[in-house]
């Protein structure tokens, strides 16, 4: 993994149908469950076997009806911070504008490789117009159609010989990879600074280092693991308004470079947006996932009520997947500190559960044969046969059925819970494919 491409402009310019475009190959496979919607600004996709996300920055900004000149500015410097390839859309119909003007300029002072997007090029004449754009001073446009698609493939060429070489990083493979993310000031740092034991200082603050995910290695209290640290040090005073958004941006890096996502929340806050925005990233990237509840000193009535209620408000939140460890901590008195990262192992080691094939057959297909899949058109469907893939990075089980089409989400979410009832997955997601027998 490791590049991300971020689509700036102005609005109207056809960003979104560029994002569908070049992640819709992909999105359809990741969850399309209700309310994982909100976060259509981020995909993945990948072209000629060079995997990449891609962050549409008009989508995540405040009250984006009014989009003004300032929020489009900070949309810009936090891709040219964030990104490792930009594209800049404009519109052959309108021509080059004030605002393209403006947006060029930052790009020009950028130190990363910016493609100029000539989008709404429907036809051969309008291919003349887009010889404006050379005004901007970024190079060639590229001339596509993102409603018809004309000239995708050209620019996908084009965009994967803009990224990095794949750096040969020597990380051992089976060692997990433990990310904490959260919004800001949840206490990522004191519980990071909580597991390393020490107040450690901030010494990459070195160009280039901070848009980066560290991997730091730690063999303590009898635990081995790598920590994604991507508290890349921010350049105070450019973003200061906009941390949420930022910390969204940041989190995809963290997530993506993980095996588990260590996902703080605030106990005084209890589950907001960003939260949620955050926890569909790690979804949608099948990490493992412990939530962290910190600063629970500062809750005055702890009785095993209160947490009760408190995690089932979280796991409703997050619900359909409410199989996941929740822990309430405290980074400033370390209280239970180990615990989380004795989950977090737990719930790396979930990730490769292997159950034998008789077992599941034994356990699953009885239940199945007592609560069959609904029939459909007068339809009876019957599934024979459950096995687990191999190889895959969670557990992935496919069911063999005469009619699989006609087996519908709530169905395989109930095969889910089943095996979650039997199996101990805590923490990972897992995939349910119903397949032609």
């Amino acid at each position: 993994m490791g590049n991300l491409v971020a689509i700036v402009g102005r609005p109207n310019v056809g960003k979104s149908t560029l994002f569908n475009r070049l992640t819709k190959s992909r999105q359809a496979i990741v969850n399309e469950q209700a309310g994982t919607t909100r976060d259509r600004q981020y995909g993945i996709s990948d072209w000629g076997g060079r995997e990449f996300s891609i962050v549409d920055t008009g989508g995540w900004v405040v009250n984006s009806d009014d989009v003004f000149e300032d929020e489009i500015r900070k949309q810009v410097l936090l891709a040219v911070d964030e990104a490792d390839v930009i594209l800049f859309v404009v519109d052959v119909a309108n021509g080059v504008t004030d605002l393209d003007m403006e947006v060029a300029s930052i790009l020009r002072r950028a130190k990363r490789p910016v493609i100029v997007v000539a989008n709404k090029t429907d036809n051969n004449n309008l291919h003349y117009n887009a010889a404006e754009f050379y005004s901007l001073g970024l190079g060639d446009p590229q001339c596509i159609s993102a409603i018809s698609g004309s000239g995708t493939g050209d620019l996908l060429d084009l965009l994967v010989t803009k990224f990095k070489k794949e750096s040969d990083d020597t990380i051992e493979e089976d060692i997990p990879r433990f990310a904490v993310v959260g919004r800001p000031n949840a206490g990522k740092s004191s519980i990071i600074n909580a597991f390393i034991g020490e107040e450690r200082n901030i010494v990459t603050d070195i160009a280039g280092t901070t848009r980066d995910s560290i991997y730091t290695r730690y063999n303590k209290f009898g635990f081995d693991f790598y920590l994604v640290d991507t508290a890349g040090i921010r350049k105070k005073g450019k973003v200061n308004e906009d941390l949420e958004y930022y910390s969204v941006i940041r989190s995809i890096r963290a997530i993506e470079n993980s095996d588990v996502c260590i996902l703080m929340l605030d106990a005084t806050r209890g589950v907001e947006s960003q939260d949620l925005n955050i926890f569909s990233l790690i979804q949608k990237n099948q990490k493992g996932l412990v939530v962290v509840v910190n600063k629970w000193d500062l809750v005055e009535n702890k009785d095993t009520k209160v947490i009760k209620t408190f995690e089932e408000a979280i796991r409703k939140r997050f619900a359909p997947f409410v199989d996941f460890p929740i822990v309430f901590t405290s980074a400033t008195t370390k209280q239970r500190i180990l615990k989380v990262l004795e989950l977090a192992r737990e719930v790396y080691d979930h990730r490769s559960v292997k159950i034998p094939t008789a077992r599941l057959n034994e356990e699953m297909l009885p239940l199945i044969e007592a609560y069959p899949p609904p029939a459909t058109k007068g339809k009876y469907i019957k599934v024979k046969y459950v096995t687990q893939l191999p190889g895959t990075k969670v557990p992935t089980f496919v069911f063999f059925a005469n009619l699989p089409q006609y087996i519908k989400e709530p169905y395989k979410r109930f095969l889910e819970n089943k095996i979650r009832e039997r199996w101990n997955l805590s923490g990972t997601p897992i995939n349910i494919f119903i397949r032609q027998k």
